[in-house]
């Protein structure tokens, strides 16, 4: 059995159709993955308002925070909870709405030939292991499908912009698994 449907969705993922995507541009070639973190609250690893926020069903009156980004219509193709559990939001064949203003080796739209991965975490705190694993599986499964050529965080493709995946990201771990990947330089 294949790892993707024909469509474009990881087999295995919970798949939760975002309805904040487009189209990629014609002839655009994913060559990057890109990982963020996220945490809804900010620093809280419980509930389902990750989810939520990327179906634009986030409910503005139970946190102060939500008050401000409820409004955004953003997604990512994956995330990965703490207990390495797999969310698809997104058609990796599809253009997620995660990197914003953005650019890598002088390309510029990373939406349009990228796949965004979202950790639940945060800048300042380790990822779990099993984070870890699974996002192992879903590099291993996206270079079956692309000719992915780099790992990049938000951070480095918006630069002064974004922080994330932050300092408790493990760039040595990716190098590890992924020797032929190129991946950003001492910051």
């Amino acid at each position: 059995m294949t790892a993707w449907t024909t469509e474009g969705w990881l087999n295995g993922a919970e798949w939760l159709p975002s309805p904040n995507f487009g189209p990629r541009p014609a002839g655009a070639e994913v060559t990057l993955a890109v990982i963020h973190n996220i945490s809804l609250p900010p620093g809280q690893f419980s509930g389902y308002f990750v989810e939520d926020f990327f179906l634009n069903q986030l409910d503005a009156a139970v946190d102060p925070y939500f008050s401000i980004i409820s409004g955004l219509q953003v997604s990512s193709h994956f995330y990965i909870r703490r207990d390495g559990r797999l969310v698809q939001f997104v058609s990796v064949d599809d253009r997620a709405w995660h990197a914003g203003q953005s650019s890598w080796c002088g390309r510029d739209n990373c939406n349009d030939w990228s796949v965004g991965i979202e950790l639940e975490g945060t800048d300042n705190l380790p990822f779990a292991p099993e984070q870890y694993a699974t996002l192992w599986q879903v590099l291993a499964a996206l270079r079956q499908r692309y000719t992915l050529t780099s790992v990049a965080g938000h951070s480095d493709i918006a630069p002064g912009r974004k922080t994330d995946p932050g300092i408790g990201f493990d760039w040595a771990a990716v190098a590890a698994h992924f020797p032929d990947l190129a991946l950003p330089g001492p910051g």
